[in-house]
């Protein structure tokens, strides 16, 4: 059940701002409380081997579901209910393919990472994988840095959404706000990893429309929009850094010192099985480089730091809460200024090999 704490008054213009904190994101502070209170966690590090053989799994399912409906009508429920159950839930699970491949914990290469995505990639039907990485990454560095953090929202969006219509337009729509919102708040230079991903997935659909038709084409495109809408896996997008916990307002112009309200949301339910163990939220950002296979050891392992937290019991739920608890909308994210008045930075110190999987020092003693 999600938590909840003491309900509070709000005026609506309060009401229509974040949760503005100076205070850095815990999970870096809470890493470093577990790994002196439990120093066998960083064991836990480093790539799993099983990942590429569940990538070429699903990719391996899509190919040939996309090819059993190449001549179903589109606008037919065999086709829509296939790519919702099949498509959706196997789309997903490659969207969260590429979100664990992007710490490089399928391979310890980190070539060999960027390849592998690629290919997890193909069914989703438009170039993604390049691109996801980088603004991962940062999400990971800067949780919640106001015009970094492209996780959040717009300002835009939070003020035309704030309705019970509006929120659950976001909620059907979502994975359209999460593909384009990070190319509105900054964009980042376009690679060779980014042209490979382009050309890649041209070529792949091309031969999809060649030689299964465009019906197969339109599966895999609808897959990916069903994964982002109101599908029971795509409850993780809310779930995951949307504040449900009834807290005292706090707007850009009274900042107070005290601690954020939690910010970060763990599920411990069924769907992790087809989502590689995301749900284990709190987890994953205490700990990038452990993959998702060992995010329940660290779990057990830590269970004083987690029992505690905030959680969600059920995905679909947090879909209802979302659009129709009046406390809960777009704006219900921490926020933080790049640096406090004082000078301060708010960002946690995250090194670039404690996010991207190559903690050598880690990598050692797993």
């Amino acid at each position: 059940m999600t938590a909840t704490s003491t309900t509070t008054t709000t005026t609506t213009e309060d009401a229509q701002d974040w949760l503005w904190t100076y205070q850095e994101e815990p999970h870096r502070t809470r890493r470093h409380q577990i790994i002196k209170a439990h120093p066998e966690v960083t064991k836990l590090c480093g790539p799993e081997p099983l990942t590429k053989y569940v990538v070429l799994l699903v990719v391996s399912i899509q190919i040939t579901t996309a090819y059993l409906l190449r001549n179903t009508p589109i606008l037919s429920w065999p086709f829509f209910l296939t790519a919702y159950i099949v498509g959706a839930t196997a789309n997903q699970n490659l969207f969260l393919a590429i979100h664990e491949i992007s710490h490089n914990l399928a391979f310890r290469n980190p070539t060999a990472n960027r390849l592998i995505a690629i290919f997890a990639n193909l069914p989703i039907g438009v170039p993604y994988s390049a691109a996801f990485r980088p603004y991962h990454l940062i999400h990971h560095k800067s949780l919640g840095v106001d015009g970094v953090d492209t996780d959040l929202p717009t300002k835009v969006e939070a003020l035309f959404l704030d309705s019970i219509l509006g929120k659950a337009f976001f909620c059907t729509f979502q994975i359209l706000f999460y593909a384009l919102r990070p190319m509105m708040v900054f964009q980042l230079p376009f690679t060779h990893i980014h042209a490979l991903n382009l050309a890649t997935e041209i070529a792949f659909d091309a031969l999809i429309v060649k030689y299964f038709g465009w019906n197969s084409f339109y599966y895999f495109i609808m897959s990916s929009f069903l994964a982002g809408s109101l599908h029971p896996t795509a409850g993780h997008f809310i779930s995951e850094h949307y504040v449900f916990e009834k807290t005292k307002p706090s707007p850009r112009t009274a900042i107070p010192g005290g601690p954020a309200p939690p910010e970060t949301f763990s599920y411990y339910g069924s769907l992790n099985f087809f989502t590689y163990n995301v749900g284990l939220h709190n987890e994953h950002h205490d700990f990038p480089a452990i993959p998702w296979t060992r995010l329940p050891k660290l779990r057990e392992i830590a269970s004083e730091f987690y029992e505690p937290l905030p959680q969600h019991s059920s995905w679909t739920y947090v879909f209802y809460q979302f659009i129709f608890d009046s406390d809960v909308s777009l704006w219900s994210r921490v926020k933080r200024e790049k640096e406090a008045k004082s000078g301060r930075k708010v960002e946690a110190a995250w090194t670039k090999d404690e996010i991207e999987g190559t903690d050598e020092a880690a990598l050692k003693m797993s």
